[in-house]
């Protein structure tokens, strides 16, 4: 993991997708010049899309559209269009998708084709083909295309990776996720696997710099829902690394935490408080035999460091805006985007079938 690399682990996961990547889109727009932007979708995330991008420098939001309405009641002034159709007449720049996933690929295909830069609400689409389909006419026209994996903006996360970059764990062992919390009313078209794993999937692939070799998983359903509601992943990535997700809908307790462990100590983020820790492999010696011979390495020095707390979906933005003018960006690339949805599949396709998935 080198810092002065910052695109080789990016480019080797969006390389997995079978997408062409690594060519810089031929539209991007003069930097500098405000961003005409246009958003469709203005439910649950859509309303916090509408104000982010209100209050982004360089961006703003002229068009808004949602057959159903605006609920939310985001839209302001503007007038709220019926499709995408109409929100490409009203003359934008570029475009954030938040509608349901089983749209995105129609929605996104249809900006495309109008030659409008576009970011889509993760996942890609609703399945790896359909994303597929997005992320080869993105590249083709020379557009930028990019997902909202907002995870990838949490200050801990940040933090961790550039600590990470930095050799500050040495080689990287294991990564641990967990994202557990009650059912949110919001999701009805499709499974946890899809809504919530899909985050833990691209953070550690982003994390470790490397796409997925291999995972199997498990899922359940217990809430009598047609999709599931639990899954427990476990996978290696090309570079080795050993990784494991829990999530789940039914649980009391809201739990954000991703853990990676390395051979000198442990990095700890709380994605929910934006803290991140760090427990460093020890060299006392215990003097009690007991707890000895129960510790592998020993528990050394914690470190809870103090870190810059930004709104997350506004660093998205921005890396968006910055894509947009020909930038240097942290923007999460579509071909990204399928690899992160190929090993969602495979996570289902293993509990499917009770056998580990090799990609």
């Amino acid at each position: 993991m080198s810092a002065d690399e910052p695109g080789v682990g990016s480019e080797a996961v969006a390389a997995a997708s079978g997408v062409p990547v690594g060519e810089t889109p031929t539209a991007v727009l003069e930097e500098g010049r405000t961003i005409r932007m246009g958003l469709i979708g203005l439910g649950s995330m859509g309303r916090h899309h509408a104000r982010v991008i209100r209050e982004v420098e360089g961006m703003e939001l002229v068009a808004v559209a949602d057959p159903s309405g605006d609920r939310h009641g985001v839209a302001g002034e503007l007038e709220v269009l019926p499709d995408v159709h109409a929100l490409i007449a009203a003359g934008i720049d570029a475009a954030m998708v938040a509608v349901p996933t089983y749209l995105h690929e129609e929605v996104a295909l249809a900006l495309c084709e109008a030659g409008v830069h576009t970011m889509v609400e993760k996942p890609i689409a609703a399945t790896a083909t359909e994303g597929r389909r997005v992320a080869q006419a993105f590249a083709k026209a020379g557009l930028v295309g990019a997902v909202g994996y907002v995870e990838r903006c949490n200050p801990a996360l940040l933090e961790m990776r550039r600590r990470m970059r930095a050799g500050e764990l040495g080689e990287v062992y294991q990564i641990t996720t967990s994202r557990q919390g009650p059912f949110p009313g919001r999701i009805a078209d499709v499974g946890v696997v899809k809504d919530l794993a899909t985050h833990d999937i691209d953070l550690t692939a982003w994390l470790a710099d490397s796409p997925y070799e291999r995972v199997a998983g498990q899922v359940a359903h217990r809430s009598g829902r047609e999709h599931e509601d639990m899954v427990v992943a476990t996978g290696r990535l090309r570079n080795g690394v050993i990784v494991a997700h829990t999530v789940n809908w039914l649980s009391p307790m809201k739990v954000r935490q991703t853990v990676v462990t390395g051979e000198r100590g442990a990095f700890v983020a709380n994605t929910l408080t934006g803290d991140l820790t760090f427990v460093a492999n020890g060299d006392v010696t215990s003097e009690w035999d007991l707890d000895r011979q129960f510790r592998g390495v020993s528990e050394g020095d914690s470190i809870r460091y103090a870190i810059s707390r930004r709104e997350p979906l506004r660093v998205e933005q921005e890396n968006f805006r910055d894509a947009l003018w020909g930038r240097p960006s942290e923007v999460v690339s579509m071909a990204e985007g399928v690899h992160t949805l190929t090993v969602v599949e495979a996570v289902l396709a293993s509990a499917s079938t009770g056998e580990t998935v090799s990609l």
